[in-house]
């Protein structure tokens, strides 16, 4: 696909955004528009759906990412290059879950990572994916350790060997051990952790993929979401991330009520290099505690963030000693 991001002033943009239809379309080859600002205030929510929009000279809720230089402006268009459909439908997404519920965002995150793992950038990746030896008999008996005492329920990811990367068995035994606290009152705080060197390095690439039916991976997405189970607890909820916090391994805890971090913790939302978006609630739970351009940055160029930028962002709460 012929890729020509086209640049406009303030009044151009603002005349865009009252009449989408003119703004130039992702089919014809363009799908990143770049607004010069120059010190204006536009206003009003992005309203060009087969568009990403990156605002230079100056700051505006109406764009969807903001850059404050030449490189970081060469950075984002090279990324919407790599996969336009993938980060447009991203734009899309975190635009609406800005003022949805967290059901009707996941819903909304769902629909379109469904969407996107029968895309020609996720498939081709899958194409060229080679998974790791494994079998059912090296599933470990419990990937989740629940410990309770007195009001206080520990959850312990328990895959160190793999980092605790989210596969089925184990997003399976999370939702059972979140179950615990949303059925009995006496619970008064949740502790998540992980156990060896990382909070978790997100889904296990072995398993991506597996789902070839767009319909039922959306269904069974749905009823799984462990993230939208953790910020539904009546009781206080702490996360405490180390290492590796990849994907999924901050989009869950994103969505507790406090999240300390060590010192080491790598943060990342790696899934649009996949051709896909953040699958586990990310669009949701870093969107509320970033704001919608800051989590289109990370989403879209899937840098490492570590633990100062990250408590200075309002991604985590606190570092610990």
């Amino acid at each position: 696909m012929q890729f020509n991001p086209v640049y406009v002033n303030a009044a151009e943009y603002q005349e865009m955004l009252r009449y989408p239809s003119t703004a130039p379309a992702c089919a014809d080859g363009t799908s990143a528009i770049v607004v010069d600002l120059n010190g204006m205030q536009l206003r009003g929510q992005v309203a060009l759906p087969h568009t990403v929009t990156i605002g230079v000279n100056g700051s505006s809720d109406s764009v969807d990412l903001v850059a404050n230089s030449q490189s970081v402006l060469d950075d984002l268009i090279a990324q919407v290059h790599k996969a336009p459909e993938a980060a447009a439908l991203l734009m899309q997404v975190l635009r609406h879950n800005t003022t949805a519920s967290i059901r009707e965002g996941l819903l909304v995150e769902s629909l379109a990572y469904s969407t996107l793992q029968h895309g020609y950038t996720f498939t081709q990746w899958l194409s060229t994916h080679t998974p790791s030896d494994w079998s059912p008999a090296d599933a470990a008996a419990d990937v989740v350790q629940t410990i309770r005492q007195d009001n206080v329920l520990t959850i312990t990811l328990n895959r160190p060997e793999k980092h605790n990367a989210l596969n089925h068995q184990m997003r399976s035994e999370l939702l059972e051990a979140l179950e615990v606290a949303t059925l009995d009152p006496s619970v008064e705080r949740v502790e998540l952790q992980g156990a060896g060197p990382s909070f978790s390095s997100g889904g296990d690439l072995d398993e991506f993929g597996l789902a070839r039916d767009a319909t039922r991976a959306h269904l069974a997405r749905m009823a799984q979401y462990a993230g939208e189970q953790l910020a539904n607890l009546k009781c206080h909820t702490h996360a405490h991330l180390k290492g590796a916090c990849m994907g999924a391994g901050i989009e869950i805890p994103a969505f507790a009520s406090h999240i300390t971090a060590a010192p080491d913790v790598q943060i990342s939302l790696p899934e649009f290099g996949y051709g896909l978006i953040p699958g586990a609630g990310g669009t949701v739970s870093v969107l509320r505690r970033i704001g919608r351009q800051a989590c289109a940055e990370l989403a879209l160029t899937g840098r490492i963030v570590g633990a100062e930028e990250a408590a200075a962002i309002g991604l985590i709460d606190q570092i610990s000693d």
